[in-house]
């Protein structure tokens, strides 16, 4: 079925298109949430809560647009949701108190391979894995991250100088 079709249907509430649509861009967003999960139950939950979301939306959608960075944008306002409903943010760290992040190492990530940066991604505590998403993978700016999860522009910051620090620790320890 012609994608515009199917989201014709979804609007008109048909179930089969809803599934059909689900089924279509189910890799595709779960790639999205995955990265913001911790785990796989979690990247579903994400996953379908952002659905739910994409469905209730599908009106306001311009169909001459890409629908894919459409949908990307649900599923990722839905993990930040689902991240600041966790309430997982330090509301109290400062850039200032990046010493431990000196000497980064931007050679370790840059050499590795998708899968295993999100497994190391996933390692990470959930307030520096959202920020690490958010900055290095989605492109957002650290004001923009800091509006959407509640916290300064020097947390955002800080979180995404930690976040790097982590995973080199954690990538020359998975690398040996």
């Amino acid at each position: 079925m012609e994608l515009n079709r199917i989201i014709k249907d979804c609007i008109s509430g048909k179930r089969q298109a809803q599934f059909l649509l689900y089924k279509e861009f189910y890799s595709y967003g779960m790639s999205i949430s995955a990265r913001y999960a911790k785990d796989q139950d979690e990247a579903k939950s994400i996953l379908n809560e952002g659905f739910l979301k994409v469905f209730g939306k599908l009106k306001q959608y311009d169909n001459t647009k890409a629908f894919k960075p459409w949908l990307r944008q649900i599923l990722i306002h839905t993990a930040v949701d689902h991240i600041r409903r966790e309430k997982k943010f330090s509301r109290h760290e400062d850039i200032d108190d990046l010493n431990d992040a000196i000497g980064f190492d931007n050679t370790i990530i840059e050499n590795l391979g998708y899968d295993d940066l999100l497994q190391a991604v996933r390692i990470l505590p959930d307030k520096y894995r959202a920020v690490f998403n958010l900055y290095a993978i989605d492109g957002f700016k650290h004001h923009e991250i800091a509006e959407r999860l509640g916290i300064s522009e020097g947390t955002s910051k800080s979180n995404y100088a930690r976040a790097k620090k982590k995973l080199q620790d954690l990538l020359k320890n998975y690398k040996r």
